[in-house]
């Protein structure tokens, strides 16, 4: 196995321990886990955690770590817990509030996030929730953790932990009016622009088996299933099992009334995807975990398809304009077509030879 990475979220989180503030049980849950050296050096024993991350997530299970329904977990059951909140605020919040939750009486929960995406936020929220919290700062990042008292805000707790459920967000550029979604997802609140973009570049004329790649909380496949009568199946590949849940229910009413067979796969396209396609849509991710863009998920995307899809089949693909996707596309495709360039974004057709 090649050495893990350095993860500097991780390795704060982890510098307690290394540092004597606090002591390592036998058991623990781990939210968010996220494979690393640190976790390594210490070991996997006894540890389980979540992770909705698919590609994070089948890396986690290779190590052997039990992972759990973050929705669903045990209350009160672990002596400590460990937490890497993502960026966005309702769903950090409602993690912290599990967090609290599942942590036993007198147990640890231990946060740790850079410093540049909200450390001091995410920090104020524990104490809101748990009271004193000690702290603190290493490797560019702010470790914080309280052990759990009866000054707990019970109320708090229990508000946040909802504060990411699943809701319906009316929108008038979605087919049918509204969606199901939930914060955290992408574009969780609104239509993505550039999936906008792609949706009113679809030709009717797509048929037989569709697959959206990336499909998030299934945008693109509604809009396949309003604008393209000749669809006969529909395939959606997600990473993010949160998305893809949604995904799922959005499209339930919608396929049905169509009686259009549709199959939802928590997949990393990026690693290829079984079976041939017709058409493929895709608006690919551009990042992973972190914040730093990553076109080699693109490409791979791409090159995904162009495996996928069955000759004479269409990539329909909808990027910034500025990420260097050509070489990918000549690579694979017989045939590659500039759609429409606006506000950034670039649409295009490629054709398999």
């Amino acid at each position: 196995m090649p050495a893990a990475h350095r993860d500097p979220a991780l390795d704060a989180l982890l510098y307690p321990f290394d540092a004597g503030l606090l002591r390592w049980p036998e058991r623990c849950l781990f939210l968010r886990a996220r494979e690393g050296a640190a976790l390594h050096a210490r070991g996997w024993r006894g540890v389980a955690g979540t992770q909705p991350f698919k590609p994070e997530a089948d890396r986690l299970q290779r190590l052997g770590l039990e992972l759990l329904d973050e929705d669903v977990l045990p209350a009160a059951g672990f002596p400590l817990v460990l937490v890497l909140p993502p960026r966005q605020r309702e769903e950090a919040r409602a993690l912290l509030a599990k967090a609290c939750a599942a942590v036993a009486p007198g147990g640890t929960v231990v946060v740790a996030v850079a410093n540049d995406e909200g450390a001091k936020s995410r920090e104020a929220d524990l104490k809101q929730l748990a009271g004193a919290v000690s702290t603190a700062s290493k490797y560019h990042c702010r470790v914080f953790w309280t052990t759990t008292a009866t000054t707990a805000d019970a109320a708090l707790q229990a508000q946040w932990a909802r504060a990411d459920a699943p809701r319906t967000q009316a929108c008038a550029g979605v087919p049918g009016g509204s969606f199901r979604t939930r914060p955290g997802v992408f574009a969780w609140d609104r239509v993505d622009a550039a999936s906008a973009m792609l949706a009113a570049a679809l030709p009717a004329e797509l048929s037989g088996r569709v697959a959206d790649f990336g499909a998030g909380w299934g945008y693109l496949s509604l809009e396949v299933l309003a604008r393209c009568p000749k669809v006969a199946s529909l395939d959606l590949f997600e990473a993010d099992a949160r998305a893809l849940a949604l995904a799922e229910a959005n499209l339930a009413g919608p396929a049905q009334a169509r009686g259009v067979p549709v199959q939802v796969h928590w997949h990393d396209v990026a690693a290829g995807v079984e079976g041939r396609f017709d058409a493929i849509v895709c608006n690919p991710p551009f990042h992973a975990l972190g914040r730093g863009e990553r076109p080699d998920l693109g490409r791979a995307f791409i090159a995904a398809a162009a495996r996928a899809l069955r000759p004479g089949g269409q990539l329909w693909l909808v990027a910034n304009r500025h990420l260097p996707y050509e070489e990918a596309l000549a690579t694979g495709f017989g045939q590659v077509d500039a759609v429409a360039q606006q506000g950034g974004f670039k649409i295009v057709r490629a054709v398999k030879a």
